[in-house]
This record gives C-alpha cells, sequence and structure tokens, in this order.
C-alpha cells in the first residue's frame, strides 16, 4: 500500500480508503471481517458519514486494541433520529451526535471531523459564520479533531471553503462522468441522465480549479463516488456509454491534483480487496487513457489528463508533472513558491524540450504538448 500526506495535515492517508456503505446492515462479525482485510491490506482511512448507531458501535468493537492503525474521517452534523439519517445544522444535535460517536467507536479522538454535506453556497455561508464551524474550530484547539474537514458535490461551495482557510480536508465527489458538469447546488444532477443526453466535452473548468486550489493550498483531497455509486462499472447505467473499471476510477482520481485518498464504497470484502489489489496491478490495467478516449459521449479533446500516455520524453522530462505544475501557476495568475520548489526539483525541466514531437503523437487527447513546454519556459524560467 503506498501512503501519501493529506495536504498540510501531517497525516498520512493509504491512497486507497475505505467508505462505509459496506459497513450498513451487516453484523459485528462481519465489520470485524472487513477491519481485518483492511489491516492486512494496509488501508488506514476510513469514512464515518453514515450516523446509524449500531455500525458505529460495532466498528469500534472491531477497532478495538488497534484503533491507532487507523485515520477516522469523522463526520458532523450526521446524526440519526427517529430511526432514520438526518443531516442538521442545530449545534446542540451536532454537538451530541457527534459525542455519542466518539463513544460509540470507542476512542476520544478522530483525525478529521468532516463538515457534513454543504452543497450550496447559502449553507457554507452559514455554516463558515454560523455555530458549527465554531465548534469544529473548538474541537480542533482540545486536540478532540486534529484537522476540519467538509464534504460537498458541489465546486463552487468547495472553492469558498478552500479559499477561506478554515478546512484542511475536502471530501468531494471525483470521477470522469461528474468532472465534466458545471457546478449545481442540486446534487441529483450529477447522475440526472438528462445532463449526459448531449456529448459533453473537456473538464469542467471549475472542477478543474478546484483541485488545483487544494494543491496549492495543502488542502487534502478525500474521494467519494469514485465509481459514481457502481454506475460507472456497468454499460448500461455509465453515463459515458461504456463502463469502465474499478482500476480505471481509481486511477483517474488519484491523478488528480490535491487528492490523498479514494474512499472505495465496498459493499463486501471481495470487493475491498479487488480494490486494495490495485496496488499490484500492472499499468495496462491501471491505464484509463485509452478508455476515455473511445467513449461515445464524452470527449478531452486537447485537454491534459496526466495519463502518462506521452512519455517517455528523449530527454527524460516529466511532460504530466511539467503539464500539472504549468497548470496550478496558470490557474493563480502567478507562480505560488512551493510550485516553483516541486518543479525546480524536477530532474529535468522544460528548458530540456527539443521539440521532437515524440509525445504528441502518443498522446490520446492531442494536447499541445510543445506549445505547454514552452510556456513552462516562459512561466518557470527553465
Amino acid at each position: 500500500m503506498r501512503y501519501r500526506e493529506l495536504g498540510r495535515t501531517g497525516i498520512k492517508v493509504s491512497e486507497i480508503g475505505m467508505g462505509c456503505e459496506g459497513f450498513v446492515d451487516q453484523s459485528y462479525e462481519k465489520i470485524r471481517e472487513f477491519v481485518d482485510a483492511m489491516e492486512t491490506g494496509g488501508v488506514n482511512c476510513i469514512d464515518l458519514y453514515t450516523p446509524n448507531p449500531q455500525v458505529r458501535s460495532h466498528l469500534g468493537k472491531a477497532l478495538g486494541g488497534r484503533r491507532e492503525k487507523f485515520v477516522l474521517q469523522a463526520h458532523l452534523c450526521t446524526i440519526w433520529k427517529e430511526g432514520q439519517y438526518k443531516r442538521t445544522r442545530e449545534i446542540h444535535e451536532v454537538r451530541e451526535g457527534f459525542t455519542d460517536q466518539l463513544r460509540r467507536l470507542g476512542t476520544d479522538y478522530a483525525e478529521i471531523g468532516m463538515i457534513h454535506y454543504v452543497d450550496s453556497l447559502a449553507d457554507w455561508e452559514a455554516v463558515r459564520d454560523g455555530e458549527v464551524m465554531a465548534y469544529a474550530r473548538e474541537l480542533k484547539a482540545a486536540g478532540v479533531i486534529k484537522s476540519i474537514g467538509m464534504s460537498s458535490h458541489n465546486p463552487a461551495a468547495a472553492l469558498e471553503a478552500v479559499a477561506s482557510g478554515l478546512i484542511d480536508v475536502l471530501m468531494f465527489s471525483v470521477n470522469p462522468c461528474y468532472d465534466l458538469l458545471p457546478a449545481n447546488e442540486d446534487v441529483e444532477s450529477l447522475w440526472d441522465e438528462k445532463n449526459y443526453e448531449k456529448p459533453l466535452v473537456n473538464m469542467d473548468p471549475d472542477r478543474q480549479a478546484l483541485y488545483e486550489a487544494c494543491q496549492r493550498a495543502g488542502v487534502g483531497i478525500t474521494v467519494m463516488k469514485a465509481f459514481g455509486g457502481g454506475d460507472l462499472l456497468s454499460m448500461e447505467l455509465s453515463p459515458a456509454g461504456k463502463a469502465l473499471t474499478r482500476f480505471q476510477c481509481l486511477h483517474y482520481a488519484l491523478t488528480r491534483p490535491g487528492v490523498a485518498s479514494v474512499m472505495a464504497g465496498a459493499r463486501s470484502v471481495e470487493e475491498l480487496k479487488t480494490c486494495i489489489s490495485y496496488e499490484d496491478a500492472p499499468e495496462e490495467e491501471k491505464d484509463y487513457a485509452s478508455a476515455f478516449a473511445s467513449l461515445p459521449k464524452i470527449s478531452w479533446e486537447g485537454h491534459c489528463m496526466y495519463c502518462g500516455h506521452c512519455a517517455p520524453c528523449t530527454k527524460g522530462i516529466d511532460v504530466a508533472s511539467v503539464t500539472k505544475f504549468l497548470n496550478l501557476a496558470k490557474a493563480q495568475g502567478e507562480v505560488p513558491e512551493t510550485v516553483r520548489e516541486h518543479y525546480a526539483l524536477l530532474s529535468a525541466t522544460a528548458k530540456a524540450c527539443v521539440e521532437c514531437g515524440a509525445c504528441e503523437k502518443r498522446c490520446p487527447f492531442g494536447v499541445p504538448v510543445i506549445e505547454n513546454m514552452r510556456q513552462a519556459r516562459e512561466i518557470f524560467g527553465a
């Protein structure tokens, strides 16, 4: 298992994390089987959006004696009321729900305190200026949570949260279909078939800007819905008109700027083990570029996907990394010092480009690599 820094938090998380969907309606024995598989496979990050008290109690028991091996992404504002899930901003419910969550999990802290489901600008402003954020900051100051997170499906709201400097972690829906849709406060739009009836071309600029903003600001992204709730794995259900594999979806998410871990929505131990096996899979099984280039309803023509098909460069340039740093600088309108430092550490920069064109011939998306290298030389001076 490979581990990544979760932005500026100082926490290291496994590339493959565990969503809690698979825990719902499961016995303690089955949840323990999940935790055993995670420990064996090196999965250390667990998302805990579900407020189901039985799930939390069973998981707490299963974590007994090994709590320190896991990073818990515990949600604020998601509670269990009258036998069902409820999202709340009522501060007394938020406090009671989070306290109960920690008690059931058998711990007195969580690595990530995730403000649950902020999908509109109005809701973000209310959270930012109200008692919920004040409570989250209180918990962080007391060491009860190590970092403040927020979950969202709306890049416009998420961008505002990242820009505020108040959140350390963003849980966001990342996959090759959702990334093409413009910002919307209605989460249902992401899987509404009507939005995919006409051909979609290239990533939505707000989503691209969000991932790059997270990379620059040190806000670590934990990914939800990498498989689109399973739809992307089915030719009949996929908005792209063609089935993708788990490995392709995982690799796509993990190559986006800012992403630290993908919360795999495994509904069985076997599915979890399949996701873990991504770590040892050959590159050709992870490769999404050829599949994406042939999708009937979607086109990324001219857009760098950081897929690496342009390699190897005759001069040893990591073209994908140079392009990623170029895009980060262009989005900022200047060169952030951290980006300049990372660029300078490359074994070969754009200055080494001899414009032979070999990379462009290999690119399945028709990216103007030579022009990108020229821009990188101009912006970075090397």
